[in-house]
């Protein structure tokens, strides 16, 4: 099933998703803290045109890209990726399922603690964590919160990887308050 060490000669690829609207560097820190943690070969920001929990972006899908692009900077293993057109669909269950066909892929999706509240709402969450192992990145005032949560009480344990972090305690929705 969902393991962490990579015994075979699997890509190890770590998947970030959201609306990024807008990026920040608490997802570049994350990423790299993956990569550097987990060994993995790469991160994929997955940046998708709406949330199924947001009415609406504050910016367009080419100007979130482009502030991606300008966050990561030289760093050639983050990658900005748009797939919503080529998966038909705006749901992390759908673009795990799609990258996950490439048999020598293993996946990682990474969230933030608050993110682990609500996942028991995101269409088919169950199946997310079968498919991939779920890096769970700390952040301030969400550790309780998020241990106590219906998807952490109802996850097997060795489907998630609760990752002690704390260097960017930043998120896209308070800088859109800003």
């Amino acid at each position: 099933m969902v393991k962490l060490e990579n015994s075979s000669n699997k890509k190890k690829i770590g998947i970030l998703g959201g609306t990024f609207d807008p990026a920040h560097k608490g997802h570049l820190a994350i990423s790299k803290e993956a990569i550097k943690k987990f060994n993995l070969d790469s991160v994929i920001w997955a940046i998708t045109k709406r949330s199924p929990f947001k009415n609406k972006s504050q910016n367009n899908l080419k100007k979130r890209i482009y502030i991606c692009k300008k966050i990561i900077g030289k760093n050639k293993l983050i990658k900005i990726k748009y797939y919503d057109d080529l998966v038909n669909s705006n749901k992390t269950v759908d673009l795990i399922n799609y990258l996950s066909v490439n048999k020598k892929v293993e996946l990682y999706f990474l969230m933030g603690a608050d993110n682990l509240i609500s996942f028991h709402k995101w269409y088919k969450w169950k199946l997310i964590s079968q498919k991939c192992n779920i890096l769970v990145f700390d952040r301030r005032g969400y550790k309780k919160k998020s241990l106590n949560s219906k998807a952490f009480k109802n996850l097997d344990k060795k489907q998630i990887t609760f990752v002690k972090f704390d260097i960017v305690n930043i998120s896209s929705s308070q800088l859109r308050k800003i």
